[in-house]
């Protein structure tokens, strides 16, 4: 998938469904809309339960769903079967509206704002889940709507999911139902570390030695690739180098650069880009960059880089474990002379298991048709026929099922892949045949290092300094971009630059905010 690409993880359950791999909101004043149908008489609400317990469904629902991700090609045939088994079943049909990876961020908000009349949307910790919650995007889910509406998920979710999805002690979202890990790692020409005689990588010093001796030896191929053009405000190597490195946490990846270290029990904020370890990462990056590891135009840089990768332009990238090991499995399968590897360049760090809001589906505010909505996530976890049908598409066209839990890419696999259906990822999911040994060893091997702190399940509510917020986005891309590709020469000045900017942006006031916040949660645990 795509950056924190962006917090973007490993997922054990992405990691078994490989072939899937891979703004105020105007609502606001309807807010309570289906929360209220869910309240009136049976006879007045559509899908309420009936005298027989069981819900009504003799009226035909069209509902529509937003995902993120680009449309498959095989969408049109996937979703005709879908929606014919959904008839049957909850005597409903979904249309699905994609929004496509490079330009996500900007559309999705936008949906909530305008009040588009949507019922059913992805959601997730690095894609606005808390942002929206907040803002009155999503309807809250209570026990009895999901008990009602989501018996099988309601049945299978573990209590702590539920628990770590609330925003403010009230839930929005239908977590997904797996374990995950959320740490980066990168994927590289292994037949290149060969060719040249390289050490193992496994290290930040062994993988800058790698990537400079691709960059002076090999013709027309880009040693690292990257695509900061889609508004995302961070170098891509940063969650590895800078984050994972110093066993540090964001607070917040998609809005701010402030950090607490993850065994500090006392949950001190402070500025990532004001610290010497960003400074030392800067020179690192700078040497990267005059070696000509990137390309000078990387910042205005929207390629699909996996695609580049494997059509050999590019070396390598960094990306969450489960993404990584698809795309090893794909090459392997579609380009078998060419050889790629996967390596952690942060090995015996602490590792950072996923909270539940890592992948889910919410309803939308303004949705008429709440109760079918939740109905049809039910089917999308727990129905096997609808989980397979919309995780890995047609079966023995897009994928072959392999027995009951694995499956093998079918001819048009590459028709049914890169969306973001890991929305359901749940114990359904099948594993490739073909998932690569080392990436399942390499996740094996980090379930002794997860770390549980304090801090994992705070949410910032940034609704009181929501313009310094937005200000200081727009500083991220302004000036941390390009210094953290190597654009400014002088690092020094950069570095002043940026922060004399982010605080004019009202870092401070953000800071102080975050920091009250953190200590009324942290009390409040006591």
């Amino acid at each position: 998938m795509k950056n924190k690409t962006k917090k973007l993880t490993v997922t054990l359950a992405t990691m078994m469904a490989l072939g899937t791999i891979l703004s105020a909101c105007g609502g606001n004043n309807n807010a309570n809309t289906g929360a209220e149908a869910t309240k009136a008489p049976a006879t007045a609400t559509e899908g309420a339960a009936t005298n027989t317990g069981a819900p009504d469904t003799s009226k035909e629902v069209k509902l529509k769903m937003l995902l993120i991700g680009g449309q498959p090609g095989d969408y049109d045939k996937v979703f005709g079967e879908l929606n014919t088994k959904l008839k049957e079943k909850i005597n409903a049909t979904v249309e699905t509206e994609f929004l496509d990876w490079s330009d996500w961020t900007q559309k999705y908000p936008l949906k909530f704002a305008a009040n588009e009349d949507f019922d059913l949307v992805y959601t997730a910790n690095w894609a606005l889940y808390n942002d929206q919650a907040l803002k009155g995007g999503f309807l809250e889910l209570t026990d009895d709507l999901l008990s009602t509406y989501m018996p099988q998920t309601w049945e299978a979710m573990p209590k702590v999911n539920w628990e770590q999805a609330k925003v403010d002690g009230k839930l929005y979202m239908v977590p997904n139902n797996n374990v995950e890990v959320t740490d980066k790692v990168v994927l590289y020409r292994e037949d290149l570390r060969k060719k040249y005689n390289l050490p193992e990588i496994n290290s930040l010093e062994s993988y800058a030695n790698y990537l400079k001796t691709v960059a002076k030896e090999e013709t027309g191929i880009t040693a690292y690739g990257a695509k900061p053009a889609d508004g995302w405000k961070w170098h891509e190597l940063d969650q590895a180098t800078l984050e994972q490195n110093n066993d540090w946490n964001l607070v917040d990846a998609n809005l701010l650069p402030l950090a607490y270290k993850l065994d500090d029990a006392t949950g001190k904020v402070f500025n990532i880009y004001d610290t010497p370890e960003f400074r030392e990462l800067l020179t690192y990056y700078k040497d990267l960059a005059d070696n000509g590891v990137w390309s000078k135009n990387v910042v205005s840089n929207k390629n699909d880089v996996w695609q580049d990768i494997k059509a050999e332009k590019v070396s390598s990238y960094a990306q969450n474990l489960g993404t990584v090991a698809a795309n090893v499995s794909e090459m392997r399968r579609d380009k078998p002379d060419v050889e790629l590897a996967i390596a952690d360049l942060t090995p015996g760090k602490k590792k950072i298991a996923a909270i539940s809001t890592q992948n889910g589906m919410a309803i939308h505010a303004t949705s008429k048709n709440v109760e079918r909505s939740l109905m049809l996530i039910d089917l999308l976890q727990n129905d096997k026929e609808i989980h397979d049908l919309t995780m890995y598409g047609i079966a023995g066209t897009n994928y072959i099922p392999d027995g009951d839990k694995k499956y093998t890419a079918g001819p048009a696999a590459a028709n049914y892949t890169g969306f973001s259906n890991w929305g359901w990822n749940s114990p359904l999911n099948r594993q490739d045949s073909a998932y690569p040994v080392e990436a399942d060893n390499m996740f094996n091997s980090w379930q002794s290092s997860i770390y549980h702190f304090p801090l994992e399940t705070f949410v910032f509510d940034s609704t009181p300094v929501k313009n310094e917020v937005a200000n200081i986005g727009n500083v991220m891309l302004r000036y941390a971009i390009p210094l953290e590709y190597g654009l400014i020469d002088d690092l020094d000045k950069g570095q002043a630059d940026l922060i004399k900017q982010l605080k004019s942006a009202g870092i401070d006031k953000v800071q102080t905010e975050l920091q009250s916040q953190i200590d009324a949660f942290l009390a409040a645990q006591k």
